[in-house]
């Protein structure tokens, strides 16, 4: 180190004597260099725009798909079952996020403003319901609480009822579907939520309490609107998943866009009707997207803040029974998002049948394992490229430029296939055409129905995932570093390879783990785009669950569920540190 500082000096002295004396290489060497670094960050941008290009093929497909959809079945779809798709799609959304914002504001302001028993343990095990698919989670209930259920099951052998002596709800409906979407999808809120309360004045709470407010109007009109945008940013994610959501809506038979899609592409073989929906539904993204911009920000700091009261005593005093319903608040969303449903799937996977489905595991386990690791690779290398052009010039077109790179995470995956395969169709016909034509190929289509098309797909999709772990990984590299390994004459990609690389591997690991398990439980881009020897484990457990062989499913299902509570620990890790 000591001789890299006193090289530094002299590199630092040569050129300030360069630049006082006029003499040697001083003007005309700064005039290169900086012509020579325009040059630098033009390639760097131009690869970040090839990027954000390639991510925005399936919008800009979509988007020229609007005046074409004159077909007579989308006239027939908009004169019957269009609204169906509209109210359903915006009926679960309003149900799931009514549910979210409730569980997870609620939750993040008793784990931080109270005392009670097992307070700790709850504030992070309130996260875990986010490990849960969404589509496993409806399996699951379903099963438990048909008429055949054991639930139901076991209400009629203690009561002796017979069928018709009661009503019980039905789960699966609009109302069941938005049920188990919020159930698992209230983290968002709970994350962002307990974050702003962290960061939030005590002194402005404890001086509406000094002045005779209550402590549910002190909560009302103090912390809870300071929480505003963090419950906003919370719930345009959960907005996002509903709206993305596939499995749910299928397996309970709710017309959604999603299921819309799906059935024209592949039931009926419409690709201006699925171009259509897709377009209908981009309008759903695009409100989304920019809601969730909206509420970025608007947060203020403090420190005294709620995260920084430990040892101190609670904000609000609860008595004995308040101690006991917050333990119950905070317990039942953990026991019904998470625990019941990965009791369940162990037990079910501990039967004959579930150990003897489970003979060609293998085969789906090592298709969803390359598929992932293919995908994180590409994500990672895409992701590595962006934070590093943002690095050379963080200029307004660099920052659009990673803004359209990174909208994936809001496209839905069945938008997503049917956005990929309208281009990526024509250009593998002409593609194809000009091969058979030069050489004496005789074989099909050579990217439709291969996994280039799918590992595309998903690299489109989860970039953001990469991109948002490898940002903040930059954010705690001084900018030091680049500016002395510059002046020492390296070239910014050895910059990137010797300074960058080796101090972002942790970053890089974390965002190839994070993409891996975003892709083993991707469903709806994955059915439509995967190569017909291709079986993941999500695609079997939909297959075995769709056929009610959900005993079958359970070890699959309970992989996909273990697998997706690392960026669980990874979220309770960080909420922790902050």
């Amino acid at each position: 180190m000591a001789k890299v500082a006193a090289k530094m000096k002299r590199r630092f002295r040569q050129v300030s004597m360069a630049g006082a004396s006029g003499d040697g290489v001083s003007d005309a060497s700064r005039i290169a260099e900086g012509r020579a670094l325009a040059v630098t960050l033009d390639r760097w941008t131009i690869a970040a725009l090839i990027i954000a290009v390639l991510a925005a093929v399936p919008i800009i497909a979509v988007l020229f798909a609007i005046p074409l959809g004159e077909s007579a079945l989308i006239s027939h779809l908009m004169s019957t079952v269009l609204p169906r798709y509209i109210a359903n799609t915006a009926a679960l959304m309003a149900i799931a996020g009514g549910i979210a914002v409730v569980i997870g504001t609620g939750c993040a302001w008793l784990v931080s403003a109270a005392e009670f028993p097992g307070r700790r343990v709850l504030s992070w095990a309130l996260i875990l319901p986010l490990a849960v698919p969404a589509y496993i989670g409806a399996y699951l209930y379903a099963d438990l609480l048909d008429f055949s259920g054991p639930v139901q099951s076991g209400l009629r052998a203690v009561t002796g009822w017979e069928v018709g002596d009661y009503s019980f709800p039905q789960i699966r409906s609009l109302w069941g579907g938005g049920a188990i979407l919020g159930l698992v999808l209230y983290p968002y809120v709970y994350l962002l939520t307990r974050a702003s309360f962290a960061t939030q004045s005590i002194a402005q709470f404890q001086a509406a309490r000094s002045l005779g407010a209550r402590p549910w109007v002190a909560f009302t009109r103090i912390a809870l609107p300071g929480a505003r945008p963090a419950i906003a940013g919370g719930l345009a994610l959960v907005l996002m998943e509903v709206l993305a959501d596939f499995g749910v809506a299928d397996y309970f038979a709710i017309p959604t866009f999603s299921t819309g899609i799906f059935r024209s592409w592949l039931a009926m073989g419409d690709k201006q009707a699925a171009m259509g929906l897709a377009a209908m539904m981009l309008v759903f993204v695009i409100a989304l997207v920019t809601f969730e911009a909206m509420t970025r920000g608007g947060s203020s700091e403090s420190r005294d803040g709620l995260g920084a009261r430990a040892g101190a005593e609670p904000l609000v005093a609860l008595s004995p029974m308040g101690k006991a319903l917050a333990l119950i608040a905070c317990l039942l969303p953990v026991l019904l998002g998470f625990v019941i449903p990965a009791l369940t799937l162990a037990g079910m996977a501990v039967t004959d049948p579930a150990i003897a489905a489970a003979r060609d595991l293998a085969d789906y386990a090592s298709g969803s394992l390359w598929l992932g690791i293919a995908s994180a690779l590409v994500c990672c290398l895409a992701a590595l490229l962006l934070v590093f052009a943002k690095t050379r010039s963080n200029s307004l077109l660099t920052r659009g430029t990673i803004r359209i790179a990174t909208l994936g995470y809001a496209l839905p995956g069945a938008l997503l296939a049917v956005g990929l395969l309208s281009p990526l169709g024509a250009f593998d016909q002409t593609l194809t055409r000009a091969v058979r034509d030069g050489t004496s190929y005789t074989g099909g289509l050579l990217l439709t129905g291969t996994s280039l098309i799918l590992i595309y797909a998903l690299s489109v999709r989860f970039l953001t995932v990469a991109y948002n772990a490898l940002d903040s990984g930059m954010a705690k590299i001084p900018p030091s570093l680049d500016a002395a390994a510059r002046s020492l004459g390296a070239r910014p990609a050895r910059v990137l390879a010797r300074i960058y690389v080796p101090l972002l591997s942790p970053s890089l690991a974390a965002a190839g783990a994070l993409v891996l398990i975003d892709t083993l439980r991707e469903l709806p881009a994955t059915l439509i785009l995967r190569p017909f020897n291709l079986e993941t484990l999500a695609t079997r457990t939909y297959r075995l669950a769709s056929d009610e062989r959900l005993v079958e499913a359970s070890i699959p299902a309970l992989i996909l569920l273990a697998a997706g509570l690392l960026p669980v620990l990874l979220l309770s890790r960080t909420g922790k540190r902050g």
